[in-house]
């Protein structure tokens, strides 16, 4: 096994052919998946606006094989989101998503005289 490198995966989408029952839900649940539940986890943190209910994301953090990049972890997220998803009974379309690769980032830290 290679080198592993752990990403951060925002997997966006926009909300398809919702039921009745989905959407009711949805917007019932709408105060626990706002702007403060969104948390990178490997079970994924689902984040929407209840107006419009329209466009939804999904955060993961993906560990795997460096060698395999950011398209492998965001294949992996996507493959969780759509899961997770369809269990839930909601329909989607569109998913894309941003890969981080926090092993590479590069972090920029202030000079002790710009503190």
């Amino acid at each position: 096994m290679g080198e592993q490198h752990t990403y951060r995966v925002i997997v966006r989408g926009t909300w398809d052919a919702l039921t009745d029952e989905a959407r009711q839900r949805l917007l019932g649940e709408a105060s626990e998946h706002g702007m403060l539940s969104m948390r990178f986890s490997e079970e994924g943190s689902l984040s929407y606006e209840p107006s419009p209910l329209k466009h939804f994301s999904w955060r993961y953090v993906v560990v795997s094989d460096a060698a395999d990049g950011d398209e492998m972890a965001a294949a992996l997220a996507e493959d969780r989101a759509e899961t997770a998803l369809k269990s839930l009974g909601y329909g989607f379309r569109e998913l894309k998503s941003t890969v981080t690769d926090l092993d590479t980032m590069k972090v920029n830290r202030k000079s002790a005289s710009r503190r």
